[in-house]
């Protein structure tokens, strides 16, 4: 294949950082573009004028059976997702889509089982797998440097209430839940990816500030090796914060807005972590993972353990707060 033919499945918000950097790979022409609003595909065209010539549709399916693309991308309203991704993995197509992959466990097994039997590329965009800083504390961790792992906490702090005020976000029909299944999708997929765990129960309280979905959310966790943990996810902050630790039977691993500090709790000795190149980005491993170059850092099976926590998560909030078992069927 001399050239990807990509598509692009919902022309506003995260798809202009996918197509800034898309645009600067040889390796790819984007040939389509997909909005059910003329002025995203207008906009998005004024920002790239590289993509003028593409073809334009109001419908992905449209798009689908023209034959147009060898691959799309995909970065439209969470409850769209599944329907685009099955269709286009059944049309031969090579998909990497925007978080959260999809809103219920029901579909994420639908959707791994479509991935297996496609023999497509399925990549979902996590970019935080490609962080040299979280690389580094997934690599402490399961070379056991920081010895086992007994307690995670993890909070993450947006203005996510107002900034989403009147979107599609904030309509259940559409975003398939609030914060926690949104911005929150990307920390509980790196607690999960970094520290290896697996989930056994989850304790939530969810707090919709008047809104048809969650805005903060408060989980405890009890993870199946005895470990515990905390996520956070709150919506209504004023500013943006994000913050992680790690304890270890051999030490902590801290995450402060970025900043990363380990201690060692044999020596006591503090280090921190001045500068680890990232490895790239979603959009240049889905292209490698298409041209045979890489394996794909970022799969449907993180989509289907995010939504596994997620979905029991809502179900305790509902219940006020009372444990309920984690679903994680191997696959």
């Amino acid at each position: 294949m001399d050239q990807i033919r990509i598509g692009l499945i919902g022309c506003g918000g995260m798809m202009n950082a996918h197509a800034n950097r898309l645009v600067t790979m040889p390796q790819v022409k984007i040939t389509a573009l997909v909005d059910t609003t003329e002025g995203q595909i207008k906009s998005i065209k004024t920002r790239f004028p590289v993509l003028q010539g593409c073809t334009e549709f109001a419908d992905y399916r449209q798009m689908l059976k023209a034959g147009v693309t060898d691959a799309v991308v995909i970065s439209s309203p969470h409850t769209a997702h599944f329907d685009q991704i099955m269709d286009s993995l059944g049309a031969g197509q090579h998909v990497c889509c925007e978080k959260p992959m999809v809103c219920t466990i029901k579909h994420a097994h639908e959707v791994v089982k479509k991935v297996d039997a496609s023999k497509k590329v399925f990549l979902l965009s996590y970019q935080r797998h490609f962080s040299g800083g979280f690389r580094y504390i997934k690599r402490m961790i399961s070379q056991g440097l920081l010895g086992d792992v007994q307690f995670v906490q993890a909070i993450q702090c947006q203005d996510w209430l107002r900034f989403t005020k009147g979107a599609w976000r904030q309509s259940k029909a559409l975003s398939g839940g609030g914060q926690l299944n949104d911005s929150g999708s990307h920390l509980v997929d790196i607690v999960l990816w970094v520290s290896g765990l697996a989930v056994e129960s989850v304790a939530a309280y969810a707090d919709n500030f008047g809104t048809e979905v969650d805005i903060n959310s408060a989980l405890s966790l009890k993870f199946t090796n005895g470990a515990q943990g905390n996520i956070s996810v709150v919506g209504n902050s004023p500013g943006w914060w994000e913050d992680l630790t790690f304890v270890g039977s051999k030490g902590v691993i801290y995450s402060r807005n970025g900043k990363i500090t380990h201690v060692n709790a044999e020596t006591n000795e503090t280090s921190e972590l001045t500068h680890t190149p990232d490895v790239g980005d979603p959009d240049r491993n889905f292209v490698n993972a298409i041209l045979g170059k890489e394996d794909v850092q970022s799969p449907a099976l993180c989509g289907l353990r995010v939504i596994e926590l997620t979905e029991a998560a809502w179900k305790s909030a509902e219940q006020k707060g009372l444990p309920v078992l984690v679903p994680r069927v191997q696959v």
